[in-house]
Parts: structure tokens; C-alpha cells; sequence
């Protein structure tokens, strides 16, 4: 009897254990190395073409990067009427790197090859600087991207100053766009006013990216 209880507590401890180990592997695969005002992680992507791009190739920029998925809804609010578009180009012309990540796995929404995001890219008339690619999610889940879309805008010294939503609106109705608060406005118009962004953090909405 005393073997059959102890064959069971050693069962469940050792379930325990296994738990403890998986709990402590969702935290580490969830954790993001990404705090406000703090330094922005480094990375390398692919673009559209294969070119590997590195987040520090724009050091002494204001950097804003998009997290993407052309199949989501909330990101077809901003880009069907034209309200990321604009915000591109706008920022773009005053030097403003805008780099669009897209972190959808294969076989997932969103997922595109070079090509694929280029054609899209056309088919939206978007301006960003550079689409790049992250199906891995290993750059996604750095930043803590949990939307699409997820915004940060970076300053020139290299320091996270706005990450969240791009606008105060959740809602997939494009027509909201300009009845909303866009908080990616007032911390790229801060940041080139060398001003301290109005309200750095927001909670991103969207579809979850789809790691």
C-alpha cells in the first residue's frame, strides 16, 4: 500500500514538474525584450527583393514599425481608406523610416512571400520604406507584437518612445479613422519636434498575429 501511495505522489510531482516546465517556456517564448524608453532591440529581416535589412541601418532616424497582415480586417480599416497610406507618405517625406513587418507563419493569414508583399504593396499604394519578412516570428515576439496592426515609433536615438495602437478607435470601420485619436501622429510629430510624446503606450487592437 505504502508503494502504490508513493508510486502516485511521485507520478504527480513528476506532472507537476512538467507543468512548471511548460509554464516556464510560455513565459520565455512570450516575453518581449521591448520596454518603453528603453533601447530598441536590433534585428535583421528580409525584404520584399531578399535584401536583409537591419533596424540599424537607420540609427539617428525616427523609425516607425507596422506590424501587418493584408488578410485582417482592423489592418483593411487603415489602408482601404487610405489612412496608412497617408501617414506613410507624409512621414516618409520628412524622413520618417517606416518599415512594415509582416510575422504571419506559413500556411497562416497574412503569410506572403517577396513577391506576394511587393504585388500587395502595389495593389495598396502603400509608401512604406521597406515590407519585410519575419515568418519565423522570432523579431514579432522580440517586440512583443501581439496585433495587427501593433505600432512603435523609435527616435533617433534609438529609443522606444510609442508602441501600441495606432488610433483610439477599435473598431474595422475605416470611416472612423478620422474621427479618432491617432496616437502614431502625435508621437511621430513629437519626435521631430524633438517633444516628449503626449501618450507613449496604448493597448494595440486588431487580430492577433499569426505566429
Amino acid at each position: 500500500m505504502t508503494a502504490c501511495v508513493s508510486a502516485i505522489v511521485m507520478a504527480v510531482l513528476e506532472s507537476m514538474k512538467k507543468s512548471l516546465l511548460i509554464l516556464m517556456a510560455l513565459a520565455g517564448f512570450l516575453h518581449a525584450d521591448v520596454d518603453l524608453g528603453q533601447s530598441a532591440p536590433d534585428f535583421t529581416l528580409p525584404n520584399c527583393e531578399g535584401k536583409q535589412t537591419s533596424l540599424s541601418d537607420f540609427k539617428g532616424k525616427v523609425v516607425v514599425l507596422e506590424w501587418t497582415n493584408m488578410g485582417c480586417p482592423f489592418v483593411k480599416k487603415h489602408y482601404s481608406g487610405g489612412n496608412m497610406q497617408t501617414l506613410q507618405k507624409e512621414y516618409t517625406s520628412k524622413g520618417v523610416i517606416w518599415l512594415s513587418i509582416i510575422s504571419s507563419a506559413p500556411g497562416k493569414q497574412g503569410y506572403c512571400t517577396g513577391p506576394q508583399a511587393e504585388a500587395n504593396t502595389k495593389d495598396q499604394k502603400a509608401s512604406p520604406t521597406a515590407v519585410l519578412l519575419d515568418p519565423s516570428g522570432d523579431v514579432g515576439q522580440k517586440y512583443g507584437a501581439k496585433t495587427t496592426p501593433h505600432m512603435f515609433v523609435i527616435n533617433p536615438e534609438g529609443k522606444v518612445i510609442y508602441m501600441g495602437a495606432i488610433d483610439s478607435i477599435r473598431s474595422t470601420n475605416s470611416a472612423d479613422c478620422t474621427k479618432a485619436e491617432n496616437y502614431v501622429r502625435q508621437a511621430l510629430d513629437a519626435a521631430l519636434a524633438g517633444k516628449a510624446v503626449p501618450t507613449p503606450e496604448t493597448k494595440s487592437y486588431g487580430c492577433s498575429v499569426k505566429y
